[in-house]
C-alpha cells in the first residue's frame, strides 16, 4: 500500500479500521510506557505515517526496540483515526517484519538537517531525505506534465539519437564516442576506421533531428539527455542534463514565443496543483516566497523586450555589472536576472539578438544584423528557454553555415530540408534541470538531478 494514494482512498470511503500492509523505511522511533511510535515513509509523499507498536508483539523486545533510522519494514495493522495533531490516521501494528537493518553506527542519515554539499557526497542515499525526496517528486510531476501538455497540443514525441555526428551548437563541446584505442587515433583521418567510419559524439541537442520530423509531421518534440564537455564547475552547469525541444512547422517567432509561454505557465500550474506539500517544504526551508513567485508566473503575462531595448535598460541602470554591457555582447546571468527581477518584476522574453552571437540555424532578420531568436528569463535562474524561428531559406542558410565554418557535405541533409518543401518553422529548448531549480527554489543544479555529472565527478 502506497502512503499517498491508498490512504486517501480509504479516508474517502470512510473505511478507517481496515487492515492494511505498509512497506517503507523508518525515519524515527520513540519509546514511551510500553509503546513504540514509529515514523514510516515510503517515498511516495512528504508525510510520514505513524505506527503504534505495543510491547505485546512477539518481536517487540528482540527487534522493535532495536530499530533505528533507515531500517526497512513491513507493517500490518489497523488504520485508525489519529488523536495526534497534524495527521488524520495512524496504524496500530499487529505485526512488524524487519526486512533490512541499518547499522546506526554507520548510517549517515540521522534525524537532523544535513547540508546539500554533504548529501552530494552520498548520492546513493540522499534521495531518502525530505528535501531530495521532494525534488524527486516534483521532477517526476513536471516530466509527466510536459508529456501531457504536448499530447494535448497535438505534438508527437520523437526520439532523437544520443550519438550524433552533428554539432548543433557549433561550439566544439561534444564528448567524442570512439571504439578505438588512443594510439589508433592517428593520421589525417583518425576516425575513418572507427565504429561509425567518422567522428561521432554524444549529442548536445536533438534540435536538428527534430526539425526533420517537424517538416514531415508538423508538431513534434524531443525530451531526453544531452551532453556538453564544457569544463565549468559551477552551481549552474552539468555535463549531462535533460533537454526539452519542441519544433513546429508553419510557425514564426511570435508563435514560438506564445507556445513557450503557454507551456511554462502550464507546467508551473501543474506543480502548484500537484506538489503542494513538497512546495510548502521548499517555501519553509529553501526559498522564502517561492509559492508567490510561481503564482505570479502562472497568472501574469510575460514582459517583452527586444535585445536592443534590453541593453538600453541595462545601460541606464548604472549598475557595476561584472560583465560590462554594450550592444553586441551575449547577455550574462547577472544581466538576465536584473531584467526580470528588478526591471519587469515578471518573466521576460528578449528577442532579436545580434546574429554573430547566435547559432547558424536562426533566421536572419531583414536588418541583416539580428536574428529571429528569443530567450525567456526568470527570477533566480536567468535563461530558462532559448528558441528561434529557424532559417528556412536555402541560400541564406548555406551562407551562414559557410560563415560558421561548417562542412557543407556533412550537413547536406540539413540543407536538403530547405531544398524540398521548405516552410517557416520554429522551436525552442528548455533545460529541464533549470525548470526544476526554478520550481523548487534549489540553489545548486546538482541537487535537482538524481546523479549529477560534472567535471571530476560522476557518482554511482
Amino acid at each position: 500500500m502506497r502512503l499517498n494514494t491508498r490512504i486517501l482512498d480509504i479516508l474517502r470511503q470512510q473505511a478507517v479500521g481496515e487492515t492494511v500492509t505498509i512497506c517503507g523505511w523508518l525515519r524515527t522511533r520513540r519509546d514511551s510506557g510500553g509503546l513504540s511510535f514509529l515514523e514510516i515513509n515510503d517515498g511516495s509523499c512528504l508525510a510520514n505515517l505513524q505506527v503504534i507498536v505495543e510491547d505485546q508483539l512477539d518481536n517487540y523486545e528482540s527487534e522493535v526496540k532495536k530499530l533505528s533510522t533507515g531500517c526497512s519494514l513491513r507493517v500490518q495493522g489497523a488504520l485508525v483515526a489519529s488523536p495526534a495533531k497534524g495527521q488524520a490516521v495512524e496504524v496500530r501494528a499487529a505485526s512488524i517484519e524487519v526486512i533490512g537493518w541499518a547499522d546506526p553506527e554507520t548510517y549517515p542519515l540521522q534525524k537532523k538537517r544535513h547540508s546539500f554539499e554533504f548529501l552530494r557526497s552520498i548520492a546513493h542515499l540522499r534521495s531518502r531525505t525530505n528535501a531530495l525526496g521532494a525534488v524527486t517528486r516534483v521532477r517526476s510531476a513536471l516530466s509527466f506534465a510536459i508529456h501531457r501538455f504536448f499530447h494535448q497540443q497535438g505534438f508527437l514525441q520523437v526520439h532523437t539519437p544520443v550519438i550524433t555526428t552533428s554539432d548543433c551548437e557549433g561550439a566544439g563541446e561534444m564528448f567524442t564516442v570512439t571504439a578505438l584505442e588512443p594510439g589508433q587515433l592517428q593520421g589525417a583521418a583518425p576516425f575513418a576506421g572507427d565504429f561509425f567510419g567518422r567522428r561521432a559524439g554524444l549529442t548536445v541537442s536533438g534540435q536538428l533531428q527534430a526539425e526533420i520530423y517537424a517538416l514531415s509531421h508538423g508538431l513534434v518534440y524531443t525530451f531526453g539527455p544531452t551532453f556538453r564537455a564544457e569544463n565549468s564547475n559551477t552551481s549552474r552547469h552539468l555535463a549531462e542534463f535533460w533537454m526539452l525541444e519542441p519544433e513546429m512547422a508553419f510557425c514564426d517567432l511570435a508563435g514560438d514565443m506564445a507556445m513557450a509561454e503557454t507551456m511554462i505557465k502550464a507546467l508551473v500550474a501543474a506543480a502548484l496543483d500537484e506538489c503542494a506539500a513538497d512546495l510548502a517544504l521548499f517555501e519553509q526551508h529553501v526559498a522564502k516566497g517561492l509559492i508567490d513567485k510561481l503564482t505570479l508566473v502562472r497568472d501574469r503575462p510575460f514582459v517583452h523586450f527586444t535585445y536592443t531595448e534590453a541593453v538600453a535598460e541595462l545601460e541606464r541602470s548604472g549598475r557595476g555589472f561584472e560583465f560590462p554591457v554594450q550592444w553586441g555582447i551575449d547577455l550574462q546571468a547577472e544581466h538576465e536576472r536584473y531584467l526580470c527581477e528588478e526591471v519587469a518584476g515578471a518573466p521576460v522574453i528578449v528577442t532579436n539578438y545580434p546574429e554573430n552571437i547566435k547559432p547558424f540555424y536562426m533566421r536572419l532578420d531583414d536588418d541583416g544584423r539580428t536574428v529571429a531568436a528569443m530567450d525567456i528569463l526568470v527570477a533566480g535562474i536567468g535563461e530558462l528557454v532559448g528558441g528561434s524561428q529557424r532559417e528556412e531559406r536555402y541560400d541564406v542558410l548555406a551562407a551562414r553555415m559557410a560563415g560558421a565554418g561548417l562542412d557543407r557535405e556533412q550537413y547536406g541533409w540539413y540543407l536538403d530540408l530547405r531544398r524540398y518543401g521548405s516552410v517557416p518553422h520554429a522551436g525552442f529548448g528548455l533545460g529541464f534541470e533549470r525548470l526544476v531549480q526554478f520550481v523548487t527554489g534549489m540553489q545548486n543544479i546538482r541537487d535537482v538531478i538524481p546523479f549529477p555529472r560534472t567535471p571530476g565527478s560522476a557518482p554511482c
